[in-house]
């Protein structure tokens, strides 16, 4: 079988690589070693439909649990290769294409090239559903290309490369796009968060987006667990970074029921995160003069509770009677 893929012609080539799967690990291994690799990477230069298709799961079965094996692929050339077929037509092609890129950017020292070969600028393209191709692949492989986008975001020398790829505005796009409670939009969510974490350039970009805030305080209202922790954390990095002007554009949008819905009962972090923002938010909790006595009192009463709210989320309580307060509050606000 190794020599079918070394020496022999197309056929015995496309039925060498879709032998591969069937082999144990070390039967793998020793493949690797006698250049099985540098032959697969040329097959995906042929052309040829379906040389390329087994090419690709031969080459994903042989990375698959094998850091050598991830960089004996990368140094072979895979990366240009898998960077030409994600602008081919060929949906299967493309989403075969995609996991192999997932796998190769979860080893370290695939990243740089990963990020210097242009896959960032097609990732994003991908998500972007004004791209005609993205309407044609899976939901599956879009998680697969934030997963990619969040394994290079994790080292600091690529978060230039994905901002500058204008694609910050195609995951906002997805994200309202998806339902707040769906893996989606929880992974999308959390890709983004790990962006704007780690370059204000990107926090400042996100924040002057148009429906962004308004899209975070959706997510804190309805989405997942997850994509509550993610939203509000967002939302507090983009009120720390201007307080006097965001804190005003996230109180419009309605966010205090969510929030203090999330002190209660969201996640241990995400109760952190919303506290923090409370306390961020309430200097303009009464916000502005009324127009009769009559919403004035109610202004007054709920500006009264919120404050007792407050006091009792300073002192970090979550007895019964405060959860109560919160719930009475929530109720308040929503009227």
């Amino acid at each position: 079988m190794p020599e079918s893929l070394l020496f022999g012609e197309r056929e015995a080539q496309i039925l060498g690589a879709k032998e591969i799967g069937k082999l144990n690990s070390k039967q793998k291994q020793r493949l690797a070693e006698k250049g099985v690799i540098s032959r697969l990477i040329f097959m995906l230069h042929s052309q040829d439909y379906e040389s390329i298709e087994a090419a690709l799961f031969a080459l994903l079965n042989l990375a698959f649990g094998s850091e050598r094996n991830k960089l004996r692929i990368a140094k072979s050339g895979a990366i240009p290769a898998l960077v030409q077929i994600l602008q081919w037509q060929y949906e299967s092609l493309i989403e075969l294409a995609l996991a192999a890129l997932l796998i190769l950017s979860s080893c370290s020292a695939n990243k740089p090239e990963i990020a210097s070969s242009g896959a960032i600028q097609l990732l994003f393209a991908l998500l972007d559903s004004q791209f005609p191709i993205s309407q044609s692949i899976s939901n599956q492989a879009k998680l697969d290309i934030i997963s990619t986008l969040h394994n290079l975001s994790t080292s600091p020398q690529n978060i230039p490369s994905i901002v500058l790829s204008g694609g910050l505005i195609s995951l906002i796009q997805l994200i309202y796009e998806s339902e707040k409670s769906s893996e989606m939009a929880e992974k999308a969510l959390s890709l983004l968060k790990s962006i704007v974490s780690s370059s204000e350039g990107a926090l400042d970009q996100v924040s002057e987006t148009g429906g962004v805030i308004h899209m975070l305080v959706a997510a804190v209202e309805e989405g997942s667990a997850e994509c509550k922790e993610h939203a509000v954390e967002i939302l507090l990095m983009i009120c720390k970074r201007c307080r006097e002007r965001y804190r005003v554009m996230i109180l419009r949008e309605g966010a205090m029921p969510g929030l203090l819905q999330l002190s209660v009962d969201g996640t241990r972090r995400a109760r952190e995160m919303a506290k923090a923002l409370l306390l961020l938010l309430r200097d303009c909790s009464n916000g502005g003069s009324s127009s009769s006595s009559s919403s004035a009192r109610v202004q007054h009463s709920k500006s009264v509770m919120l404050e007792e709210v407050m006091r009792q989320i300073d002192g970090g309580e979550r007895s019964e009677t405060s959860i109560q307060l919160v719930e009475e509050m929530i109720a308040k606000l929503r009227t």
